[in-house]
């Protein structure tokens, strides 16, 4: 049974951003999936290209071990996000905006992410945000 790009999403989501699973995350992944930021500079704490699920399982590991910036979390009830189907059904687009409370005020950080998918996993991922974001 093939997963919705809702199921995909929401899984990787909750692997990542919500439990910082590094196995989880990687499972996400095709065995030969490919996770870019393409916006990252090349000294970044967060890597700008992983290639294959173990390099994903290991350098995510390696980067969840480090501590959360400003001990900030997510505000899951503002944070929102649409997803766009496209013309491939092996394709789809996350458009999502990260609300972080603030003292006052929130921190919004919106970013794009384009899932390419394969037997229900991802096969590869370019995820567009701010490099101040992740470094």
């Amino acid at each position: 049974m093939s997963r919705t790009p809702q199921q995909i999403f929401e899984s990787y989501i909750f692997a990542g951003t919500i439990s910082r699973n590094a196995d989880a995350l990687a499972e996400s992944f095709t065995e030969d999936g490919v996770w870019e930021a393409p916006l990252m500079p090349a000294d970044a704490a967060f890597p700008k290209r992983l290639a294959g699920r173990e390099e994903i399982r290991s350098a995510m590991a390696t980067y969840y071990e480090q501590p959360v910036k400003d001990d900030r979390t997510p505000n899951l009830e503002k944070t929102g996000y649409v997803l766009h189907t496209t013309s491939s059904p092996d394709v789809f687009i996350a458009e999502i905006d990260t609300v972080f409370d603030g003292d006052g005020e929130d921190t919004v950080i919106s970013l794009v992410q384009i899932f390419r998918i394969r037997d229900g996993k991802i096969a590869r991922l370019r995820d567009y945000f701010t490099p101040e974001l992740m470094s």
